[in-house]
């Protein structure tokens, strides 16, 4: 089956299902997997849908996939200036996406960070099953390892894996369209509509970026997930380059120093210094200006609205690059609306915190009249999506009296 695999990811971009076989060879399932070619060697921003195996720290949560703890709590609209965010506890149950850097491996797009020391009673298959969510399989880990261990056979304790994760870019664009790609893994009960409904996008835009016949989906199943994103435009040289994030969600960058982030009223990329920056960082100050990275001006005209910016464009050899610019619009654009952000939950009773975002109206460029502060730091909980497939709360009346069973204990 590898070598069938093998022989067909040289097609440019192509979603190839494979199956996942038990250690003997055996086809256990017919579970498939949406795999993209590539050939080049330079990685892309993707993200990973994870549900928490376990309460977790954030900071555990982030040395499980090699990711900054501060990015995790950017891509899901989480408060990032939280004190000692990594000590925050994460409840199990709890549906996340994480941050990943999407690498080409082998011919096939994988995340290759990851690395799990494995404990007492760990095995092959319930180190891709169960701790890392179905977003690896126990072929891949063995392979990446040179193991021959069987799938169920007891790892030695202490012994540390490399694990490889199914992750996309395709281009990091969908029907033309600026977009990152989620690696979701198929729950119980999920269907093509459900999820589409989900993330706001069509069944057939999923039947098309995952190469599916029809609309059938099984538990175990690992599909990718086009979001709208803000698409940077920095230059090559610069360390974030590339730099893409999806609608409703902030992305941490230039050492921590700068926030950058998108929608929900349009797809324009807006970047601020970050709340946690400090002396360390390198100078905000577009050159030959007063002005701050994030700051603009409007001057209305007989031609129509001057508006002069400082505008992020990257993270170079420790440099912040502010650049200042000056564009003419037809008329002034209205204040800039940063997503709303919540508290990191410690309890999965806010397992849907992070409802998906629609595709913004196109907009004249989402900047305020006003000098552009910082970004929110905390926001009410906000949900805008149905609970996810074997979520914890079973039902809206079970919600409801985990609810008040929560303040009645806050009351004692």
């Amino acid at each position: 089956m590898r070598a069938a695999a093998a022989s067909l990811v040289l097609v440019p971009r192509l979603a190839l299902f494979v199956l996942l076989l038990s250690g003997s060879g055996v086809p256990t399932a017919l579970s498939k997997s949406t795999l993209e070619s590539c050939a080049s060697s330079s990685a892309c921003p993707a993200l990973l849908s994870y549900t928490l195996y376990a309460d977790l720290k954030l900071a555990e949560l982030a040395a499980l996939f090699a990711a900054d703890p501060l990015a995790i709590l950017a891509a899901n609209a989480m408060d990032f200036a939280v004190p000692d965010p990594g000590d925050r506890i994460l409840p199990a149950g709890l549906a996340l996406r994480v941050p990943v850097p999407c690498a080409c491996s082998d011919g096939i797009r994988k995340a290759t960070s990851a690395r799990y020391v494995a404990r007492a009673g760990d095995t092959l298959a319930s180190v891709a099953g169960s701790v890392y969510g179905g977003l690896t399989t126990a072929d891949w880990i063995r392979d990446s390892n040179g193991m021959a261990e069987e799938e169920d056979a007891a790892l030695d304790a202490g012994t540390t894996l490399f694990v490889p994760l199914h992750c996309a870019c395709f281009g990091g664009a969908d029907s033309g369209a600026p977009a990152v790609f989620l690696t979701y893994p198929v729950a119980e009960g999920d269907t093509v509509p459900a999820i589409a409904r989900r993330f706001r996008t069509t069944g057939n835009d999923l039947m098309s970026v995952n190469d599916l016949a029809t609309a059938d989906v099984a538990a175990g199943d690992i599909i990718v997930v086009p979001l709208p994103a803000c698409a940077s435009s920095f230059p090559a040289f610069a360390s974030d380059a590339g730099l893409a994030v999806a609608n409703g969600t902030y992305a941490v960058t230039a050492n921590r120093c700068v926030q950058c982030s998108c929608g929900p009223g349009n797809l324009d990329l807006f970047c601020v210094p970050a709340p946690l920056a400090d002396s360390t960082c390198s100078s905000m100050q577009c050159s030959n200006s007063s002005m701050m990275l994030g700051n603009f001006t409007l001057l209305m005209t007989s031609a129509g609205c001057s508006v002069t910016s400082c505008s992020y464009g990257g993270y170079a050899n420790g440099t912040i690059l502010a650049t200042l610019t000056t564009s003419l619009k037809p008329q002034c654009p209205g204040p800039h609306q940063f997503p709303p952000l919540m508290p990191p939950p410690t309890s999965s009773f806010f397992e849907t915190y992070l409802g998906p975002s629609p595709t913004p109206m196109a907009s004249e460029g989402g900047m305020g009249p006003q000098m552009a502060g910082m970004a929110p730091t905390s926001s009410p909980p906000v949900s805008s999506g149905p609970p996810t497939a074997g979520s914890h709360v079973g039902s809206d009346a079970l919600a409801q009296v985990a609810y008040l069973c929560l303040v009645a204990s806050l009351l004692w």
